[in-house]
């Protein structure tokens, strides 16, 4: 505990204001392990450094890029390992980007089915509707 005690770092809300990342989800990131368990001060309050706010930000960013926990979980693994290779993240990388295309062409069909019903669409005041017709007649919308 002396160790803990003598260390200067920041309180999870300022961690939290410094990345504009909520408390919840820091709390979170710790609970499923992405985020290492933080020292104490004596009095028992969590305290963050540089290597925590680096290692949030890399979450963060990974997040705003698709990336789904698991595979931020790999690649901090090899971060952590400090033996990855531009190779292993590059596999990583293309694998995500594979699923990111997929949903943007599940995306692409969703809109023209949408746009194609829409069209067929009056929009009067009548009792038929296409895109109703559509929802209750189960029409495919071709999505997975």
């Amino acid at each position: 505990m002396a160790d803990h005690d003598r260390v200067k770092g920041r309180r999870r809300a300022e961690l939290a204001k410094r990345t504009g990342c909520n408390l919840e989800t820091i709390r979170y990131y710790e609970k499923i392990g992405l985020m290492p368990d933080p020292p104490r001060t004596a009095a028992g309050y969590r305290t963050y450094d540089a290597g925590h706010e680096h290692r949030l930000r890399f979450i963060l960013r990974a997040r705003e890029l698709g990336f789904g926990i698991e595979e931020i979980r790999g690649l901090l693994a090899l971060v952590d390992g400090a033996a990855f290779t531009c190779a292993e993240v590059r596999e990583m990388t293309l694998h995500h980007l594979a699923e990111v295309r997929a949903k943007i062409a599940d995306l692409r069909r969703l809109e023209h089915t949408l746009a194609t019903t829409v069209a067929a669409c009056s929009g009067d005041q009548v009792p038929d509707c296409p895109v109703i017709d559509a929802l209750v007649g189960g029409v495919s919308l071709g999505v997975v």
